[in-house]
């Protein structure tokens, strides 16, 4: 059964129609990658997958039920969405706010049990933060913020993670890393949908792909079916060439 799954799905923002029509499944394991250009529509389609905003038309479907009509504390419990950008209102500490991911398995007058700490600590040692507990995270890096974000998503515990840029900030080292967690994270019966500008780590750690052009039409499948030359030029409107390297092909602007 799908965990996520799309039906003639009509999503549009301003002038720019993000997609037409669009079926599109997304199964246990599925790590699928949305790409395009600025501007059309990425983050806006993350956002409707997540049920942050409503489509024009269509539908779509969270383990089957339709996904508006879900409590929204039951989405939060399947559905977590790392954003492109955070704003910290308040002076929080790590701990403080990593544990902000439990907050949809937590009931009204509960607190945090010893299990949802041992989570949160789970996950801030999975993303090298584990000995900044403490920290205001308005003193961390941008890198460490975001890797914090990451935390924050996998103490969420989600069947489907949607993130968008999450290689934003982040060094070689630090990018390569998280992104194999989260391949981890898909082979642990869940689902990724990423947003990237990084074709080639996209190509080395998705293995779906959905491509946006700006116009409603999109194009999706495998590596081998939809990032072709005729597709990739088109998508980005520069010309590139293939590249074969050790973690396959690479693509490179010329």
């Amino acid at each position: 059964m799908p965990l996520l799954e799309t039906h003639r799905l009509h999503v549009e923002i301003g002038n720019t129609r993000v997609c037409d029509a669009l079926d599109f499944s997304v199964d246990a394991g599925d790590r699928w990658c949305i790409l395009g250009r600025n501007g059309t529509g990425k983050t806006t389609l993350l956002h409707t997958l997540a049920g942050l905003r409503s489509p024009a038309s269509g539908d779509i479907k969270l383990n089957r039920q339709s996904l508006q009509q879900l409590p929204r504390k039951s989405v939060a419990q399947h559905i977590g969405l790392l954003f492109q950008d955070h704003s910290d209102a308040f002076p929080a500490n790590v701990m403080e706010t990593v544990l902000g991911g439990r907050h949809p398995w937590i009931g009204p007058f509960e607190w945090e049990s010893e299990q949802d700490f041992a989570i949160a600590r789970a996950a801030l040692k999975a993303v090298d933060l584990d000995d900044m507990e403490q920290r205001i995270v308005t003193t961390l890096s941008g890198g460490e913020r975001r890797r914090l974000g990451i935390a924050c998503l996998l103490t969420q515990e989600p069947q489907v993670q949607l993130l968008d840029e999450p290689t934003n900030h982040l060094d070689i080292h630090h990018q390569i890393s998280m992104l194999e967690l989260l391949q981890q994270q898909a082979e642990e019966d869940k689902a990724l949908i990423l947003v990237m500008h990084d074709l080639n780590l996209a190509l080395r750690y998705c293995n779906r792909f959905l491509l946006l052009f700006g116009n409603g039409e999109t194009a999706q499948g495998t590596a081998s079916e939809v990032l072709t030359h005729r597709h990739l030029e088109r998508l980005y409107q520069h010309p590139l060439q293939a590249v074969q390297g050790p973690h396959g092909t690479v693509w490179l602007p010329q």
